[in-house]
């Protein structure tokens, strides 16, 4: 006989809150949790096979709404591997952007504080052009809050 699992045991192993589960059923990204004859959940290992991919993808960076539509392409079966790869390649390449954004504001960051060590900070001048900061992307910086 398969084990089941409560709610509060898949929330205790995974570390993640049993309102998410509940959420993450509620807008399919959990698919057909069963329910006991007293209407609690019960996770299958196939169910928590599923739960660890979301998990995963959502701790690479993945946002709620393309995991929403990735696990309706996983759920269509087969014919939707190239779908899911181009969308997995779109959130690669939006990370590769955040990264992009982020290492210009760590460098920009590292050269502030630089100015306080060598005291070049009293000098007062700008330095909105030499952070180059008008070739970011548009508001790439909010990415960052």
């Amino acid at each position: 006989m398969e084990k089941k699992y409560t709610i509060t045991e898949v929330s205790n192993k995974y570390d993640i809150n049993a309102n998410t589960l509940r959420y993450y059923e509620r807008i399919g990204l959990l698919p057909n949790i069963p329910r006991q004859s007293n209407g609690n959940r019960y996770f299958t290992e196939k169910l928590l096979n599923w739960l660890e991919m979301i998990i995963c993808l959502r701790h690479s960076g993945v946002p709620i709404e393309a995991l929403i539509d990735y696990a309706k392409l996983l759920q269509k079966g087969p014919k939707t591997l190239e779908a899911r790869e181009e969308l997995l390649r779109e959130q690669l390449d939006a990370l590769y952007l955040k990264k992009k954004n982020l290492q210009r504001s760590i460098d920009r960051l590292e050269h502030k504080i630089g100015l306080y060590e060598s005291k070049e900070i009293l000098d007062e001048q700008s330095y909105f052009e030499e952070y180059d900061i008008r070739k970011d992307q548009k508001n790439s910086w909010k990415d960052l809050q």
